[in-house]
């Protein structure tokens, strides 16, 4: 180990943190300041990365938890030799910087998750050591392994005292995810006060005894760093592994080091003494001395090499397993046959069927046709229908499954089908019941914010729920996703909208879609075609029920409300359309042209249906519009009596209209 040069190396991390926090007067210290040293052994010696191929799919990867520490980030893939050029650390927090206040996939190289929101990034790691074992089961073989890496994260009290990754730890350690290993920045100290203030866990007790080995040392001594973390990659003993640095906040200012005004950017105002103390030019902000540039430099070569000698196993199984070739091929290219709505065969027509059921159908086709595809499930497959039969289940006894077992932990899937989105190997899904969706919101907005092609399968999607009562019938949830950006809430109303829904899912690269679907039995229309019916989940909205005589008056629905605009169009006659409107995100994308088709503005009666809240309809409706909904807590009643005493049938729908 080259001690003296990590050494300094650790000390002009901890300058390029006090000098790009200085400039901004914003940011956070501690963490960058008080990790340096685990920072210098893992960019300087442990992890197995090439930054001129930053993305090689059998790097190790990092995973930055403490978001609010992106300055330790930063300033190592600027001096590892990632595209973080000196100019980027100054722009550091600054409008349109590839340097933000917390780290954002996709916009910096070398950044491998979004995080901030304390914890979301130990799930995303989960997720990381979840594909990695999936892709070594699918595609290693006898003659080569092309895939072997190792997932590091770094966290800190805040991330550990968060609920999902006690959810996220439970799952790696039962699943016996060896190639996971999390680094615990214990420096004592929250963002308030002193961490005895709010928590007194023995912590390595905790993980070991959730399937965890763990091991306490100096986050400070170089050696003992590198040993740990060598041990940890070396060990495949079926145990994720806790390496818990005792460090010190916000370690090289000693006005604030050691207490919780270390957290923040406190100690930027003491930027020149602290540069003195560790040894920095006092003439040079952003110092970086040309020895330990020299030494990344040479450590570059060496992992790229590496990489080249990687690359050369990778062309030889290739070359021998030309179908596992173009399988991984298909999976980092998110492929989905052309023909895809054609591989799912059609519903007959006028039969009944719960959208959960009808969607159950579909993934069977889907994922024959995309073998990428994994689907998981929070304790719920037998109702929420989306187990992929003639698949594995993903575990210790066959990580090559496709079923992905989550337990009762709706945040924990949420953050772990992140972290296998992150990766981009395989296609992710996940369910629950629909009125769950808010235990995982926080990692559905995250993959909004990263564009993450999850797919979320929710369902029991209304008061249709019946029995279970208000505390399970998700009146505000539909609404409530529809307002996260980017992300596609789609709430087919029958069978052939459902096949349509999952293809719209499945073409989409560039953001998560929901599938809203139903517990009750819904009819499979007669009024379009199938493949018209499909088409226009695509679109978002369509005419479903297309007027006799002259446009007099428009009923928009979704969902299971469809069924009732149907009946209620054929009792008012002439004149009346119906719009089936699926996803509004979808048609809000269309072309004006078209949404003036679907939607003419010269016809001012519409009403809009949904069992839900309704706010979010005024823009279909317009001021002299009307809208059908459940501005209310639903009630224990058998399903199709709670909608009919909440105002969800054709009845209510005619009155309206007349009225």
């Amino acid at each position: 180990m080259e001690q003296k040069i990590l050494s300094a190396a650790a000390n002009q991390a901890r300058g390029l943190a006090i000098d790009a926090v200085h400039r901004c007067s914003s940011g956070h210290l501690g963490l960058p300041l008080g990790s340096a040293e685990v920072g210098a052994v893992l960019f300087g010696e442990a992890m197995r990365f090439d930054p001129a191929h930053p993305e090689w799919i059998n790097r190790d990867r990092f995973v930055l938890s403490a978001g609010h520490g992106s300055m330790f980030l930063y300033g190592w893939l600027h001096i590892a030799g990632y595209a973080v050029s000196r100019e980027d650390l100054k722009n550091f927090r600054q409008l349109h910087s590839i340097t933000p206040g917390h780290p954002e996939f996709g916009e910096t190289v070398g950044v491998e998750a979004t995080t901030g929101p304390l914890g979301q990034g130990v799930g995303n790691a989960v997720g990381y050591a979840v594909s990695g074992k999936m892709a070594a089961a699918r595609f290693n073989t006898a003659e080569h392994t092309i895939f072997n890496q190792h997932v590091i994260a770094l966290a800190g009290d805040g991330c550990l005292q968060e609920g999902v990754v006690a959810e996220a730890i439970a799952f790696a350690g039962h699943n016996h995810l060896d190639n996971l290993i999390l680094i615990y920045d214990s420096n004592d100290v929250t963002l308030d006060a002193m961490a005895a203030v709010t928590q007194s866990a023995d912590t390595a007790k905790r993980f070991e005894a959730m399937g965890w080995d763990a091991v306490t040392l100096d986050g400070h001594d170089l050696v003992a760093i590198s040993e740990a973390v060598a041990k940890a990659k070396a060990d495949d003993n079926g145990r994720p592994k806790l390496i818990i640095a005792r460090t010190e906040i916000g370690r090289g200012i000693p006005e604030v080091a050691g207490t919780a005004a270390g957290h923040g950017e406190g100690g930027a105002k003491f930027a020149e003494q602290a540069r003195a103390g560790l040894g920095l030019p006092a003439e040079e902000e952003f110092f970086v001395s040309q020895e330990v540039r020299d030494y990344f430099a040479g450590r570059n070569e060496q992992q790229a090499e590496d990489y080249r000698v990687w690359e050369q196993t990778y062309e030889a199984w290739s070359s021998q397993n030309e179908e596992l070739s173009r399988l991984l091929s298909d999976g980092l290219a998110k492929a989905v046959p052309e023909d895809l709505s054609g591989l799912i065969s059609e519903f007959q027509v006028d039969s009944k069927a719960a959208t959960r059921a009808s969607g159950g159908e579909v993934i069977q086709s889907v994922a024959g046709a995309v073998p990428m595809l994994v689907s998981g499930s929070a304790d719920l497959y037998g109702s929420t229908k989306n187990y992929i039969k003639d698949a594995a289940d993903w575990g210790s006894e066959d990580f090559g499954g496709r079923n992905i077992w989550f337990g009762i932990r709706e945040h924990g899937m949420g953050a772990i089908l992140n972290g296998l989105a992150y990766d981009g190997i395989f296609r992710a899904s996940g369910a629950t019941f629909a009125v769950f969706a808010d235990y995982l919101r926080p990692a559905i907005r995250l993959a909004a914010l990263a564009h993450l092609p999850v797919i979320y399968i929710f369902t029991h999607d209304s008061v249709g729920v019946g029995e279970d009562g208000p505390t399970h019938q998700p009146v505000e949830t539909c609404s409530g996703l529809r307002v996260i950006p980017g992300l596609d809430v789609i709430r087919p109303c029958d069978a052939e909208e459902t096949a349509g829904a999952w293809v719209a899912a499945m073409q989409r690269t560039d953001g998560p879609t929901a599938l809203m679907l139903t517990r009750q039995n819904v009819p499979n229309f007669k009024e379009a075609s199938a493949a018209k019916r499909r088409a226009g989940v695509l679109r978002g909205g369509y005419v479903l029920r297309r007027e006799s005589g002259e446009l007099a008056t428009i009923l928009i629905a979704t969902g299971s409300e469809v069924e009732h605009a149907i009946a209620a169009a054929e009792e008012l006659g002439s004149g009346t359309r119906v719009v089936s409107m699926p996803c509004m995100e979808r048609f809000d994308r269309q072309a004006e042209s078209y949404r003036e088709e679907v939607l003419p503005a010269s016809c001012a009666r519409r009403i809009a249906i949904e069992a839900g809240v309704g706010g979010l309809w005024h823009k279909y409706v317009g001021a002299a519009g009307q809208i059908l909904a459940i501005d209310r807590f639903g009630l224990s009643a058998p399903g199709d009596v709670a909608m009919r005493e909440l105002g969800m049938t054709s009845e209510h729908i005619v009155a309206a209209v007349r009225d």
